[in-house]
């Protein structure tokens, strides 16, 4: 499978995705500026985290505004698959590809330390290395990581099964609506999530618990 990772300024996750990618996956990501004005013809496009554009105005806001997303939007309507992790989960919100938002922390602090994540649908090509309801360790780093989206949003979300993963309820770090860490579109090819699975995928990182994720996407076998 073919990938690209998008960087915009301000983004400072950019080479541990790259990395992820490249070691599980054995193929280094094609590496996008966001002013190119090309995308190469790949199979999964990354947005990682950071704080594009130094979060002004709000996270992700101006970044969702670049030429880019444009292209970005296009590919995701022809079926490409989308992962936007943390800063890219809040561009992915921004631009419209993803509903609901990404507010201040319900402890307005920056929150970084490891959680645990669980998959509410294993049923999609980003959880499909998991079993459902199974709890995976994961790190988040992030200070507007809490979702909210109004009741009838929600609703469908949870009815659609775009609900793919789930802080445990006693290591939500944010105050997210139904503990929810990650959801998709309703086609299920885009995920924004707020942890960072690029963070846990080899013994370095004190676990492999985040591999599973790139390991599906990349068509990898089990």
């Amino acid at each position: 499978m073919k990938s690209a990772v998008v960087v915009f300024p301000g983004l400072n996750r950019e080479r541990d995705m790259i990395a992820a990618l490249t070691k599980i996956g054995g193929t280094p990501p094609a590496v996008v500026w966001h002013k190119d004005a090309e995308l190469p013809d790949v199979d999964l496009i990354v947005i990682p985290g950071g704080f594009s554009y130094g979060d002004y105005l709000r996270c992700g806001a101006i970044a969702a505004r670049s030429p880019m997303m444009d292209i970005i939007r296009e590919r995701a309507e022809q079926g490409v698959h989308v992962l936007g992790v943390c800063n890219g989960f809040q561009i992915l919100t921004e631009a419209g590809l993803l509903p609901g938002a990404l507010m201040r922390n319900a402890s307005l602090k920056f929150v970084c330390r490891e959680v645990n994540l669980e998959v509410a649908n294993a049923n999609t090509p980003f959880s499909r290395r998991y079993e459902q309801g199974q709890v995976f360790r994961c790190p988040v780093a992030h200070h507007d990581g809490n979702y909210f989206a109004d009741n009838d949003t929600i609703r469908s979300l949870e009815d659609n099964g775009q609900v793919v993963f789930r802080y445990t309820a006693e290591t939500n770090p944010n105050g997210s609506i139904n503990n929810i860490a990650g959801i998709t579109n309703k086609r299920g090819n885009v995920l924004g999530m707020m942890p960072h699975p690029e963070n846990l995928i080899e013994p370095a990182h004190g676990g492999e618990d985040g591999r599973n994720l790139f390991a599906g996407l990349l068509g990898l076998p089990a």
